[in-house]
């Protein structure tokens, strides 16, 4: 059984609903008690006197039917379990509580269960004395032979434009005929990356990683055709070809850009830059999205839904309304960019020599290149592996610019500087920051007059208010902080490496890491090995002993 966010199957509908209800903005909506099993949102605020505009069909397309119940678009939306059309007597109960004199239309999606349920109920209510129009809505285009197109979500404009009449106290003939000349103007098409999940079953997902299916239906009926991966723009292209051999040429056009639930809103984002700057991109005058409008559960997939504009048109679908479901309309217009009046200033510096300078620089690069692997290997025990490669690229980048004669090597704050700049350019992760962090701050200081000491004190001080960690959190603080103590008290070089050599040792023993990828893992894992960072610093200290005491 696939995942799914339920108390009891049996309830999951009505639950939704009752949810749905207590956050609509507008708290314009009712629950009709027409009895057990039926389940219809109607308008508290509806009069009688319009003509009534129906919807519904099964849940799992929310917001779709419910949430486009409200002024200006449905008067009662009767809903259905998940992807089951809701029965006659829920429809006609609809029908009978809902309208007047006026008389009332069904708008049914092109399924063969809405279109029995909802036509008997018409008949049904027509024998009672009820004016009833039925209108069926067959937008779907990726099935271009199929004698029978199905109703996917371009049934969501059918919706705002006889809502918008209906608002306007049209006649039962006039309301019909506006819905019907928008289906007749309205194009569909939709593509999945996979299917849906349904509550309680598991159907598994027949679209392979690596394709997308053109045309699956909003209940996971299999597509037209199976795609191998294309880039975002290539499959827009595809889909917006197929909508514009099948939309009237020669007028703008309002798009509907639908999530059929399981985009993420980055892809949504993209698909409408894409959708923007393909060949549709100039008959756009007005988009609705992007925004889950008809959805299908979970399905990670979007359609376009384009209609092409008349004045009548034009003016239903830029009315305001009052439902939460539909999106606003906008024009689409180019992004804009403004010019930057501020730049980041550069650091700007005079390469210099300085041969001790150097000699320090390029045994503490060489160093970190050559622990890479066994760096590495330590961090696969206690972090994500990747500690060695971490300091070896930016010691790579540092010996590179070094070998170059591009370091200020006789000015220090400009060198500590510079180095702190590489390192947050060549440093992967949250460790390149942090010790262009401290590298920065120690060449601040310097530049005030500082000592050393004083400064790479500071600069350690700005790593650990940023980065969080203290001495005693199993880190490279651990053995940066020992270490910078002894060079501020004046220590010599080997009392300095013994320093980093004790705090590095200091880490075997900690059973809880409080900062870094090591926190997350528990005593078990930690217990007799030392940090990585802290085993950095100490090979660094050593070094520098070995070659320059």
């Amino acid at each position: 059984m696939s995942q799914f966010f339920m108390n009891q199957k049996a309830d999951l509908v009505s639950e939704a609903l009752e949810g749905m209800l207590c956050t609509c903005p507008f708290n314009n909506l009712a629950m009709l008690d027409a009895g057990r099993d039926i389940r219809i949102v109607v308008r508290r605020d509806w009069d009688k006197r319009n003509v009534a505009i129906i919807s519904g069909g099964g849940a799992g397309h929310e917001p779709a039917h419910a949430g486009f119940v409200g002024r200006g678009m449905l008067t009662a939306a009767v809903c259905g379990d998940v992807f089951a059309s809701p029965s006659v007597d829920a429809v006609l109960s609809a029908i009978i509580n809902v309208t007047g004199d006026s008389g009332c239309l069904l708008i049914v999606k092109n399924y063969t269960g809405d279109r029995l349920n909802f036509g008997l109920a018409a008949e049904k209510a027509r024998k009672l004395g009820y004016r009833v129009e039925l209108v069926m809505v067959r937008d779907d285009i990726s099935l271009p032979d199929n004698p029978q197109p199905r109703g996917v979500a371009g049934t969501a404009l059918v919706h705002k434009i006889a809502g918008f009449v209906a608002e306007q106290g049209k006649t039962l003939e006039e309301v019909t005929a506006a819905a019907q000349d928008a289906i007749t103007k309205v194009a569909s098409i939709g593509v999945a990356f996979s299917s849906c999940n349904i509550p309680g079953e598991n159907r598994g997902d027949r679209v392979q990683n690596g394709t997308c299916e053109l045309g699956m239906g909003i209940h996971g009926e299999p597509g037209v055709e199976t795609l191998q991966f294309q880039s975002g723009g290539e499959l827009v292209s595809l889909m917006v070809d197929k909508l514009l051999s099948a939309a009237d040429k020669c007028s703008s056009k309002a798009l509907l850009i639908n999530n059929l639930g399981g985009f993420s809103a980055l892809e949504m984002s993209l698909l409408t830059r894409e959708v923007l700057r393909s060949s549709l991109a100039g008959d756009i005058e007005l988009l609705a999205g992007p925004a889950t409008v008809v959805s299908a559960l979970d399905m990670k997939g979007f359609s376009l839904s384009v209609i092409s504009l008349t004045d009548a048109l034009r003016e239903a679908l830029l009315a305001p309304v009052d439902v939460a479901g539909w999106p606003a309309l906008v024009r689409p217009h180019k992004p804009e960019r403004v010019v930057a009046a501020n730049r980041i200033p550069e650091h700007r510096f005079v390469p210099s020599r300085n041969e001790i300078t150097q000699s320090v620089l390029a045994t503490i690069c060489k160093t970190l290149i050559r622990a890479e692997s066994e760096l590495n290997a330590l961090d696969v025990l206690v972090g994500d592996g990747d500690t060695g490669s971490t300091f070896a690229g930016g010691a790579r980048r540092i010996l590179s610019a070094l070998e170059s004669g591009l370091l200020p090597l006789d000015k220090p704050d400009d060198l500590m500087i510079a180095v702190g700049e590489h390192l947050a350019t060549a440093m992967g992760g949250s460790s390149g920051v942090l010790m262009s962090i401290m590298f920065n701050a120690s060449g601040q200081k310097m530049a005030e007059g500082k000592t050393l000491g004083e400064s790479i004190s500071y600069g350690l001080s700005r790593m650990q208010y940023y980065g969080g960690a203290n001495i005693g959190d199993r880190t490279m603080v651990d053995a940066l902080s020992p270490a910078f103590s002894c060079i501020i008290q004046g220590g010599r070089l080997s009392e300095v490496a013994r320093a980093a050599h004790t705090g590095a040792e200091s880490t075997c023993s900690m059973a809880k890491a409080k900062a870094g990828r090591s926190s997350y893992l528990t005593s078990d894992n930690l217990d007799g090995v030392k940090d990585p960072g802290a085993y950095a610093v100490e090979l660094v200290f050593a070094e520098l002993n070995k070659r320059l005491s």
